[in-house]
């Protein structure tokens, strides 16, 4: 025999091993220990994202941090400009703050002009999908 055919005979000894009909190791029952936390974080994603529609519109993004710095600057916000559309929207690895729903960049640009006095890294964004 020579080391091609050893290859082919060692590599189909451990298909059969794997993948075998008796095999132990994919026969065992696995227990996976998850964090309780993660589906309570995976509830929340869904809760916040669940009104979020992505169109064809401008936003703007006055905050991006964790999870509870983006629920202070959310109220925060709301509390000042009470009449402006805002959300918190996760996005992988942050929450964002977005406010409104512009249909033009010129309307977007027009209030950005109000909100950078108080929010200076504010800016727009189109998200075409999160």
């Amino acid at each position: 025999m020579n080391i091609s055919t050893y290859k082919k005979a060692l590599f189909f000894f451990i298909l059969n091993v794997f993948f075998g009909k008796n095999n132990l190791i994919l026969s065992q029952n696995i227990e996976v220990n998850q964090d309780p936390k993660f589906e309570q974080l995976l509830k929340e994603k869904r809760k916040i994202n669940s009104g979020i529609t992505i169109n064809n519109r401008y936003k703007i993004q006055v905050f991006t941090g964790n999870n509870e710095l983006s629920k202070k600057a959310f109220v925060d916000f709301k509390k000042e400009f009470k009449d402006f559309d805002a959300t918190i929207v996760f996005n992988t690895p942050s929450y964002k703050v977005w406010v409104g729903n512009y249909k033009t960049r010129i309307e977007a640009e027009r209030n950005l002009k109000l909100l950078v006095k108080k929010y200076p890294n504010a800016f727009i964004i189109k998200p075409s999908k999160l």
